[in-house]
């Protein structure tokens, strides 16, 4: 099952030069509220680039190797067609806020329309869906919960925009 919300279209911000992309989340779950859900809500409603959310949900009482090859097919049916991906994975590459600033200004600047984030379910990310992946990101080596992972993101994609508008980041 999977729930789409809306999509803004690419347009270039003439205050501020940043080529808007379509941003995209492909999910495992769905968002019960909560407090994970006012933070990713919060920080998603900041954003100045629209952000979709697909939640993918595989119901039957599957375990172990074969959720995850579920899950993955879930994912990868659900990712846009010719979308830049990252996939979060505690394996994955961890970087500084303006790091991944810089990064995510790169992927607008090589002209990805779409950029497309991966977050899995509780036993992670099939190999298919890494594979899938142009980058793997991190936030740190710790194992987050998938649903506050999302808010996470929210707000490092949100600092992001801020840094690259050149608002003042207080760690310089």
């Amino acid at each position: 099952m999977e729930r789409r919300s809306p999509v803004g279209r690419i347009q270039r911000r003439a205050s501020d030069g940043l080529t808007q992309v379509k941003l995209v989340l492909v999910a495992v779950g769905r968002s019960k509220g909560g407090p994970e859900a006012q933070v990713f809500d919060h920080f998603s409603s900041r954003l100045r680039m629209p952000l979709t959310v697909i939640e993918v949900e595989e119901k039957r009482p599957i375990k172990g190797s074969e959720r995850k090859r579920r899950e993955a097919d879930l994912i990868l049916q659900a990712l846009p067609d010719g979308a830049y991906v990252a996939a979060l994975d505690e394996k994955g590459k961890a970087s500084t806020s303006r790091e991944f600033a810089t990064w995510f200004r790169s992927v607008q600047d090589q002209g990805a329309s779409t950029l497309a984030y991966v977050i899995g379910g509780a036993d992670g990310l099939h190999e298919d869906v890494k594979a899938r992946a142009d980058r793997l990101i991190a936030f740190g080596p710790m194992t987050w919960p998938h649903m506050l992972v999302r808010g996470m993101l929210a707000e490092q994609l949100y600092r992001a925009e801020q840094i690259l508008a050149g608002h003042p980041y207080h760690k310089d």
